[in-house]
């Protein structure tokens, strides 16, 4: 259904705009739920990081099989975006989302413990999938439930908190590894990761119960 745009307060200053932005965000449970999970779910399962660790040292295939890992999660998550473009999703978006996180670091656990290159490939592709299915449902659900006015701070907002959890997941995989090991960093990671899933899932029931079909908010 159409929705009218509010009316826009073109006297705001910018810092009146960012802290609007800020406030929206914060005080939406469903918004700030998402993109928090998101957040410290790829914080945590920075695998990504250390995978010429894996590729040279415990898999022992060299800078091309890094190569085919780093690609796999990629081509997981291209496969699942193309499904998603003809099977969108609808009902139980929220427990969709919530249990690909939990996917999403299941695999990393499993990858963490794999010493068999072709089954590190296939943890990766099915990785890179659950991912796709979480960014896919809270990009959509950032935009159904924000005004007209509001989506381009909102979206700045959102980019900003998953783009810097990229770097410093990144940091957080290289300073775990260095005190914990590699493997040791990587499955703490995915068992962080769940754990970050049953908070969410026990402190934000409105995202838990929420429904593309129904916009719930």
């Amino acid at each position: 259904m159409p929705r009218g745009v509010p009316p826009f307060d073109r006297s705001e200053t910018a810092v009146q705009r960012i802290k609007a932005g800020l406030n929206f965000v914060f005080s939406k449970q469903i918004i700030i739920a998402s993109i928090a999970m998101d957040l410290f779910a790829v914080f945590f399962g920075g695998a990504v990081a250390l995978m010429p660790v894996f590729a040279k040292d415990i898999l022992h295939v060299g800078p091309q099989g890094a190569g085919i890992l780093r690609a796999s999660m990629a081509v997981g998550a291209i496969t699942m975006a193309i499904f998603l473009a003809h099977r969108p999703l609808g009902k139980n978006a929220g427990k969709i989302m919530l249990f690909c996180v939990a996917g999403f670091g299941l695999c990393n656990i499993f990858f963490g413990l794999s010493t068999n290159f072709y089954l590190s490939c296939l943890l990766l592709l099915a990785a890179g999938m659950f991912d796709e299915v979480s960014v896919f449902i809270r990009s959509a659900l950032v935009q159904f439930q924000t005004p007209e006015n509001m989506k381009g701070r909102v979206s700045s907002v959102s980019s900003i908190f998953i783009t810097s959890s990229n770097e410093l997941g990144a940091f957080e995989s290289g300073l775990a590894a260095r005190l914990m090991g590699t493997v040791s960093s990587v499955v703490f990671g995915g068992v962080m990761t769940l754990g970050v899933v049953a908070f969410t899932w026990w402190k934000a029931p409105k995202l838990r119960n929420y429904d593309f079909e129904g916009h719930t908010s």
